[in-house]
């Protein structure tokens, strides 16, 4: 499982010109499922999102949690993180999961931080989406459950 993070200050996702889910301060969690994923990487990439110290404390250093920061988050299902361009021009996304297995991923993640006491928002799995937003910083932390990198 893959996660791209992004402290933002305000961000939306619209589908067909409707917003559809909006948060203010928090995350924006780009996510991608992997056909071989577990629970463990659901465990994984939802405690390090939850843990996350790189919200910043009154002196503007990374301290504080998301919870701590009172943050909002915003998830939405993006299967091209998982896009392998090792070879050739046209990224190959045989490593992510079939949509059926990847959105029941993602609603668990996103309900995984309803049950941690967020305030979440979600894109529309599958449908194409319009992401706005402010990153805050720029602050863009990378996961993955494999910890490839």
């Amino acid at each position: 499982m893959r996660a791209v993070l992004q402290r933002v200050s305000e961000a939306q996702v619209r589908v067909d010109g409707v917003v559809i889910g909006e948060i203010g301060p928090g995350f924006l969690i780009l996510l991608g499922i992997e056909a071989e994923d577990t629970d463990e990487d659901l465990a994984y990439v939802l405690n390090k999102t939850i843990g996350l110290r790189v919200f910043p404390d009154e002196q503007g250093r990374f301290n504080l949690d998301p919870g701590q920061a009172g943050a909002e988050m915003l998830v939405v299902s993006q299967f091209t993180l998982l896009g392998d361009c090792r070879h050739g021009r046209r990224p190959s996304f045989t490593a992510a999961a079939p949509p059926e297995v990847a959105a029941e991923y993602c609603r668990r993640f996103a309900e995984g931080l309803r049950a941690a006491g967020f305030t979440v928002a979600e894109g529309e799995f599958g449908a194409n989406m319009q992401v706005h937003l402010v990153n805050d910083g720029p602050v863009t932390i990378l996961l993955d459950s494999r910890r490839r990198f």
